[in-house]
């Protein structure tokens, strides 16, 4: 079965997620997977284990409380957000498999760009000189699959500071664009798509 991919440019996350929940509870045995490459206005984004204390200086930035896997992180332009719908019975793939899917298209991608970077399995996400460039956050339900990764490309970073980023006190961030690679969000999703997809197919 095709996968389509849709391109929604920037949307706000809200709208974004209302749609993803409402794709997942009218799918059936037979919709096709989907997978949604979007660019979402400022927000920060509690997971369902994200503990507000975590929310350290929020000023004019919104929070949303999301049904996501994972704890709170930043979004805003600049930040390439791919969102995987999928029925992963119909897939035969389960979430760790999806999370590994989702770490590896980001690791393959920056390594296009001469870039090593590394998961880890204790703090889902990807990281490059131990810095986190790449966060995973899914949520599962009639077994399927929403949700996905956020890739940080060309943004501001300085919101991150008014967070702890993933849960974790101190941890730094980086992107793309700080590590001399200059590119187009656009441009980004299409070898991270193109991995997911190969994955999805294998």
């Amino acid at each position: 079965m095709t996968v389509a991919v849709r391109r929604l440019g920037q949307q706000d996350y809200a709208t974004v997620w209302q749609q993803m929940q409402e794709f997942t509870l009218q799918r059936n045995a037979q919709t096709s997977d989907e997978i949604w490459v979007v660019e979402h206005l400022p927000v920060y984004t509690l997971g369902l284990s994200g503990k507000r204390e975590h929310l350290l200086q929020i000023e004019d930035i919104p929070v949303i409380e999301t049904d996501r896997g994972g704890q709170v992180t930043y979004h805003a332009p600049g930040q390439l957000v791919v969102y995987i719908l999928l029925d992963i019975k119909r897939l035969k793939k389960g979430v760790r498999e999806l999370v590994t899917m989702l770490e590896l298209a980001m690791i393959s991608t920056l390594a296009q760009y001469g870039i090593k970077a590394i998961a880890k399995p204790e703090a889902p996400g990807v990281y490059v000189d131990g810095k986190k460039i790449g966060s995973v956050g899914l949520r599962v339900k009639k077994s399927c699959s929403y949700h996905g990764l956020s890739f940080n490309n060309d943004m501001d970073l300085s919101p991150f500071k008014s967070i702890n980023t993933c849960g974790y006190p101190d941890l730094e961030v980086t992107q793309l664009a700080d590590l001399n690679v200059k590119i187009k969000t656009y441009e980004l999703a299409v070898p991270v798509v193109h991995q997911i997809l190969q994955a999805i197919n294998s």
